[in-house]
């Protein structure tokens, strides 16, 4: 692969915009593999892959494939390789997902990432988004329930340069990671990400996606 980048590089460098989109889906293709296998986040993954075509080559920002080429192509590496197994997962989590956002109906969850997109695999975990006045009602509310959790920080979906509280927990024997923002936030989320698909779905969405995931 470091022989193909190392005779586009300089032609790349120069403009040319067939080797450039050659390089991204190699790029993007390499990625996918690293987020279906390993479980990889996509910034961890495109800069890795990268790194593995390239080698330490300094390369331009708009020669590397965006996330939705990436999600694209792990789509393609599921139906692929985990055809047989990779539909179950994903319906297991959903479905996990919807009893979790059911029993916190109260804080108004949303299903975020790759359980909501359908790229989830063997190595993909729960994601929501809450909204509270306070984060620490939803806590007071999990510990009345004697659910054990850790807590961190997750980027602000607006890219703000802020942190949002996140409350983790295993469910299922399954990890759940929920994001904590407040009411006026609710408003202000994307309406769909860069592949045209929603970014996040409510509790309703979630049970119609599992009654199409359970009749595919």
């Amino acid at each position: 692969m470091r022989r193909y980048a190392a005779t586009i590089l300089p032609h790349i460098m120069m403009n040319s915009s067939n080797d450039a989109e050659l390089l991204r889906a190699e790029i993007a293709a390499a990625a996918a593999r690293m987020i279906a296998e390993d479980g990889a986040d996509y910034g961890t993954a495109k800069r890795k892959a990268a790194r593995q075509i390239l080698g330490d080559v300094r390369v331009r920002g708009d020669v590397l494939p965006d996330n939705a080429q990436i999600e694209e192509e792990v789509r393609i590496y599921n139906e692929i390789f985990f055809g047989d197994t990779q539909p179950a997962r994903l319906l297991r989590l959903r479905t996990i997902a919807l009893e979790v956002m059911t029993e916190l109906a109260q804080f108004s969850p949303y299903l975020t990432g790759a359980v909501l997109n359908g790229t989830a695999g063997a190595h993909s975990d729960i994601h929501l988004q809450l909204f509270a006045d306070s984060p620490k009602d939803v806590e007071v509310y999990l510990m009345n329930k004697g659910i054990n959790f850790e807590v961190s920080e997750t980027p602000h979906f607006r890219s703000r340069g802020e942190a949002v509280e996140t409350v983790s927990f295993m469910q299922e024997n399954e990890g759940v990671h929920l994001a904590l923002y407040e009411f006026d936030d609710l408003r202000a989320g994307k309406k769909s990400t860069d592949s045209g698909r929603a970014d996040r779905a409510s509790l309703e969405a979630v049970r119609a996606l599992i009654k199409e995931t359970g009749s595919e």
